[in-house]
């Protein structure tokens, strides 16, 4: 029964998540940790966070991870499959008919009107995971004595890098890792 659950919750995902990756992280979220509680939302985190830095599309990672973690090889191929399947069979009509109809203005009209609640979805995504790095919750059950300062201040820090100085993501990726592992080692010694 888990195995058809995890299909069907991410031929959903795999549905509905419009606009990348990073858009189906909280359909993933709803499906595994609030619907279906397979998950917590600690489990949850440590997945994303593993998915987000191996190299691949992150809704597949994600779905291998998440697959792999509650039903083994089985489960990733499943949740892969069903991640896949519907941007598959949508993308092949898409194209098709993209190809047929572009210069036509209603086709344009439409992928305006997308564009916005593409925008909606990734900006859903990356506040939910910076309220899990920074509250070890979502919001439904946010409290600031969880605040974490040191997540707070290396946020801080790498926007900063990012936006003043475009410095390259896999170094500030890499550097956070480094400089964080280091301090929550000297914290641990004191």
């Amino acid at each position: 029964m888990t195995i058809l659950k995890l299909f069907f919750s991410f031929l959903q995902v795999g549905l509905f998540s419009v606009g990348g990756g990073y858009a189906a992280i909280p359909l993933i979220q709803d499906q595994i940790v609030n619907v279906h509680q397979m998950m917590t939302i600690e489990e949850f985190t440590d997945l994303i966070t593993i998915a987000e830095m191996t190299p691949g599309p992150i809704s597949i990672n994600s779905s291998t991870f998440v697959g792999t973690r509650l039903s083994g090889v089985i489960g990733a191929i499943i949740c892969t499959l069903g991640v896949i399947i519907p941007s598959f069979i949508i993308c092949l009509t898409l194209a098709h008919f993209y190809y047929k109809y572009r210069s036509f203005s209603g086709v344009q009209i439409v992928l305006s009107a997308l564009r916005p609640a593409v925008v909606a979805l990734i900006g859903s995504a990356g506040i939910s995971i910076l309220m899990l790095a920074l509250f070890q919750t979502d919001f439904h059950n946010l409290q600031f004595s969880n605040f974490k300062i040191i997540e707070f201040v290396l946020f801080v820090g790498c926007f900063f890098l990012l936006r003043k100085f475009k410095a390259n993501a896999i170094t500030i990726i890499l550097g956070s890792g480094v400089v964080g592992t280091c301090i929550y080692l000297i914290a641990g010694m004191i």
